[in-house]
């Protein structure tokens, strides 16, 4: 898949005055963002404050007001089927049909290439069959999607969202669903096809040690504002998550990038 994915813009994300609402209530509020082409930008934030809703305003899928341009294409003005071929979401609750194997619902992510009223290439065939070799999926790929397990579908929905190949891919929870073996081989998996084909990356984490490992940028969002941008040592400091999360952590820096440990409370004396 090398190459196929590469833009020509330094810029694959940007957004000015982004604000978005859920039910009625405003989520977001005037949010920045400028994110260059291949790079790795990782949102954290407590629950409920505007990460799954950014990536749902860039992806088109909730009305914005405010400038956004996702690979070189505005949401509020492309057509779905072009808004597809730029950007991709893994969602963190995905809807799987019912009756679909594995392989077809992978296949669902050529759709925005396929011709209105043409049919599948060979080139997306063999997309796809790499796509499920390199997130290992070949044993799971006739089986039926809604039989999996959460880790599995998991896989399989981001295996959806790589077959698009998209310019600018985003991932909500990537990893919530699966165990520590497979969670370091899909962010790897996705890191390195960033590297290869200048894929952009947006990624809402909840685990800040992962965010701050393959995010070369952090983006803390609070109350639906960016409160910190920047690299994930000026961004992840004890002080601040004791602000924004209310929580005791202690900070050391590997040569992997800076970890975020959680400490316990000091134990009352009897």
């Amino acid at each position: 898949m090398t190459g196929d994915l590469a833009v020509t813009s330094s810029t694959a994300v940007a957004c000015r005055q982004l604000r978005a609402a859920r039910g009625g209530v405003e989520v977001l509020h005037d949010v920045d963002l400028m994110v260059p082409s291949g790079s790795w930008v990782s949102l954290v934030g407590p629950n409920g404050w505007g990460k799954t809703t950014l990536l749902h305003a860039l992806a088109g899928l909730v009305p914005a007001t405010g400038h956004i341009e996702v690979a070189g294409a505005t949401p509020e003005r492309a057509s779905r089927r072009a808004m597809a071929r730029a950007v991709a979401l893994m969602p963190q609750r995905p809807v799987v049909p019912e009756g679909v194997t594995v392989k077809e619902l992978v296949h669902l992510g050529r759709t925005p290439h396929v011709p209105r009223f043409g049919s599948e290439t060979v080139r997306d065939r063999d997309v796809v069959d790499r796509v499920i070799e390199r997130l290992e999926l070949e044993e799971f790929a006739l089986r039926l999607a809604t039989e999996l397990s959460g880790g599995e579908l998991q896989r399989v929905v981001l295996a959806r969202a790589l077959a698009q190949q998209p310019r600018v891919l985003l991932l909500d929870e990537p990893t919530s669903a699966l165990d520590i073996g497979h969670q370091q081989q899909v962010l790897e998996l996705v890191d390195t096809m960033r590297t290869e084909s200048e894929l952009t990356v947006i990624a809402a984490m909840h685990d800040l040690t992962s965010a701050a490992q393959y995010g070369e940028r952090l983006v803390l969002l609070d109350r639906g504002r960016v409160v910190a941008d920047g690299a994930p040592a000026d961004v992840l400091t004890v002080e601040r998550i004791a602000h924004v999360y209310g929580a005791r952590v202690e900070i050391l820096d590997r040569p992997a990038g800076r970890a975020v440990l959680p400490l316990r409370s000091a134990q009352k004396e009897h």
